[in-house]
């Protein structure tokens, strides 16, 4: 599964996308690398990244990120990878480790893509950044966004320099809320029949398996029930949803609570 953006943004560009799947085991997301090297041929250019994950939650170690690294390095691929959650690493003990950062070599032939607008909630002011370390790949890159990647605006600008100067603080305090808004989700969905997760790394959303609990349509059905659930068919993987618990924890076990409901009482 994949942040819908990925599955159609080689469309807009008449790219074609070849996609390989994430497994589960053992209660983690993986990459299955043997498909992964076996997927990228001749005419693969570009390798699209996501990390911390969206919507499973992984923040990649150093020897998962190495390993990519060196693939791009052997196909000779362009890494364009998208940061935008690595504020918001919940386990302390797997920090964010940016793919750019593991060396230069690396770095050269990376596009990071970053914004405060997750962590500090702040997307309507339309703010996001590009760290591009090569001269040749930053001016193609430039290329490519004329006309089409309008400029920041000068509240986002100055929203952004806030977050990132003055919103430590804030961050931290965040951070611990989610984590209780995550033990919240991990225990509330253990305890619902035919529904199971794993523990994010990082990000505020939980992937949700639905596959056993008997639904035809899992988004439809909660939606029924008063809960709005991200449909696992948008990230390419039918059978599951995505919560949000980024909110209140009293909407959030409101919204457990539904969901509780709707499954227990089910014709």
């Amino acid at each position: 599964p994949i942040y819908p953006p990925f599955l159609f943004a080689p469309d807009n560009n008449e790219r074609r996308l070849v996609s390989c799947a994430l497994e589960e085991r053992a209660g983690r997301w993986h990459w299955n690398r043997e498909a992964t090297a076996a997927a990228i041929d001749e005419r693969t250019r570009l390798f699209m990244l996501c990390n911390p994950h969206n919507p499973v939650g992984r923040a990649f170690d150093r020897e998962e990120l190495s390993w990519i690294a060196a693939l791009a390095e052997e196909r000779d691929l362009v890494i364009c990878s998208d940061e935008i959650h690595c504020g918001l690493v919940l386990d302390a003990d797997r920090p964010h480790i940016p793919i750019a950062a593991l060396d230069e070599r690396t770095a050269r032939r990376t596009i990071t893509l970053m914004a405060p607008s997750k962590t500090w909630n702040i997307p309507s002011l339309y703010c996001a950044f590009a760290i591009i370390p090569d001269p040749a790949l930053r001016s193609r890159f430039r290329r490519a966004m004329r006309g089409i990647v309008p400029h920041v605006n000068v509240l986002g600008m100055v929203a952004a320099e806030a977050a990132y100067r003055d919103g430590g603080p804030w961050r931290e305090a965040l951070l611990d809320y989610l984590r209780g808004n995550r033990t919240r989700v991990l225990e509330a969905i253990a305890a619902m029949p035919g529904l199971r997760t794993t523990s994010p790394e990082a990000t505020y959303l939980a992937w949700i398996d639905c596959r056993e609990a008997g639904l035809d349509d899992p988004a439809a059905f909660f939606e029924a029930a008063g809960v709005g659930l991200s449909d696992g068919k948008g990230f390419g993987l039918a059978g599951f949803v995505r919560l949000n618990f980024g909110c209140p924890r009293n909407t959030l076990d409101e919204a457990l609570a539904r969901m509780s409901r709707a499954l227990a009482t089910r014709g």
